[in-house]
């Protein structure tokens, strides 16, 4: 299955004379910019972008796959966090955050006659994305959407290249770590990532630190599976999110769900639409 995947994706990216390939060091975006490189060459470039929400250890880590993998790549800074409109957090976020990429790479996109290229794939479209409206606002393509390419075929496919990102946790942005309603700060997802760093030490690979009331409450969600054992070590933990910059930490016991935060979107005073 996994090599007819692959095949698609290497038809359809043949398709374009040029990529800029949105490239934040993901399973999908890694995968997305090593196939792309195998097709374009020199005519694709990743471009990542560099603001508060990236964390230090993705940022360098997408250095070390483009290096590793020898194609081209450039970061960009994006200015989502001055923006009032992404700082207020409202649900359109994501409208904004993919709004300040497209600002930056659009300009480098038109000089190489190309097309900004996303690594969402088919699991993307069920969740709320905003950004995808942003993205269909700008003329960018998903190859992976057009090729069929599911979450599942996109680790099989990576595998199957010898990619260091096939068993690659998710990592969503920072941002996403903030309750909607609530501010998006650097100072707020300094606290996340540095609360995220000492869980990763601790040995829970897979973990989102959850912030509340501006970053007064983190709410820690990890493997349904590691939940035990991250309530035996409590009183280490959260010593370390304390002193990450949290007042306060509570374990969800429910386990890590991708896009929790969703679930407060209905409480929202109101529901801009961007």
């Amino acid at each position: 299955m996994s090599s007819s995947a692959l095949d698609r994706l290497h038809t359809r990216i043949a398709a374009e004379p040029a990529l800029v390939v949105a490239f934040s060091g993901g399973v999908d975006s890694a995968l997305l910019a090593e196939v792309a490189h195998r097709v374009l060459g020199s005519r694709m470039l990743a471009i990542t972008a560099i603001s508060p929400s990236l964390p230090a250890a993705e940022r360098a880590g997408a250095r070390a796959f483009a290096r590793d993998r020898g194609f081209a790549h450039v970061e960009v800074c994006t200015d989502e966090a001055e923006r009032p409109e992404y700082a207020a957090n409202d649900g359109n976020r994501c409208f904004h955050c993919k709004s300040a990429l497209f600002d930056a790479a659009d300009p480098i996109a038109t000089a190489m006659g190309a097309r900004v290229a996303l690594g969402t794939n088919l699991d993307d479209l069920g969740d709320h994305r905003p950004g995808q409206r942003a993205a269909a606002g700008r003329d960018a393509i998903a190859p992976m959407v057009d090729a069929g390419l599911d979450k599942r075929a996109v680790r099989a496919i990576s595998g199957d290249l010898g990619l260091s990102t096939a068993d690659k946790p998710a990592a969503a942005c920072l941002a996403s770590r903030v309750a909607y309603g609530d501010p998006v700060t650097p100072e707020v997802l300094a606290q996340v990532e540095r609360a995220e760093q000492e869980l990763h030490r601790l040995g829970f690979a897979e973990c989102r630190v959850r912030a509340h009331s501006g970053g007064t409450l983190a709410r820690l969600e990890v493997p349904p599976d590691a939940v035990e054992r991250a309530a035996a070590a409590r009183q280490e933990i959260d010593g370390a999110v304390r002193a990450a910059g949290f007042t306060f930490c509570s374990l969800d016991l429910a386990g890590f769900t991708s896009g929790r935060m969703n679930a407060l979107l209905p409480l929202l005073p109101s529901r801009t639409s961007a």
